[in-house]
């Protein structure tokens, strides 16, 4: 189901995701580092049920192209406190995209923090369909969109992403060179784009996420040129 949800400025949506963060840290007694352990604040803080299960059988949904494309990739029933992932972000079967796998139970979280105030607590209760099912095909819709912008906060706190952004600052160090020439300065924008697309990827290790998904953080936070991208949604 798509759930309708109002307007939420995105300082509003980072001020809860760094809130839930220093209630962790208080809760554990712990400072908070890279990479954010978001199994520990999804099952052990919020106490959120976490399961595997093909989720395009589950909701008889089809899977996308020749059968084998998922188009769901999370589900959460605001009800029961459960979140389910579709099978094909497992990431004990699927190692590389552990950093997707993540993604997506932050965004599933970011549903639980924002949007379960909006669902009356006896809304559905009892009920087999989950409150809110997160679909690629739907990625730009308001309620995803927040989420998307939530977990991007949680697993990549400001404070954070920019220590660690100053450390590959010391370590690669933007060369400055004059560029008079049409060619010298397409030159200077290659050479731009690969030391991003580096920081990119150093960032993205460190906070265990996938690359687009701290590239675009950087854009946000005015570290990297911001280029035109579709929604991230996971």
């Amino acid at each position: 189901m798509t759930l309708q949800v109002p307007y939420l400025a995105d300082e509003a949506i980072e001020r809860d995701a760094e809130a839930l963060l220093a209630q962790f840290a208080q809760a554990r007694g712990m400072a908070i580092r890279a990479p954010i352990p978001i199994e520990d604040i999804i099952e052990k803080y919020l106490k959120l049920h976490i399961e595997f299960d093909d989720l395009h059988r589950r909701l008889g949904v089809p899977r996308g192209g020749s059968g084998t494309e998922a188009d769901i990739f999370g589900a959460i029933w605001f009800e029961t406190g459960e979140i389910v992932i579709d099978e094909s972000l497992d990431p004990e079967e699927r190692p590389s995209i552990e950093g997707r796998y993540r993604f997506t139970l932050a965004h599933e979280g970011g549903h639980w923090r924002l949007h379960r105030r909006l669902v009356q607590a006896n809304s559905g209760q009892g009920s087999r369909q989950p409150t809110v099912v997160c679909r690629s095909s739907r990625a730009k819709e308001r309620v995803e969109l927040q989420a998307d912008l939530y977990a991007s906060c949680l697993l990549m706190p400001r404070k954070l992403v920019r220590q660690a952004w100053c450390q590959f600052e010391n370590d690669y160090p933007r060369v400055v060179v004059p560029g008079d020439t049409e060619d010298e300065m397409t030159l200077i924008r290659v050479f731009d784009r690969m030391r991003d697309d580096e920081a990119a990827r150093r960032l993205a290790w460190q906070f265990f996420v996938s690359p687009i998904a701290m590239r675009i953080r950087l854009e946000r936070l005015g570290l990297l040129y911001r280029e035109g991208r579709p929604a991230l949604f996971f």
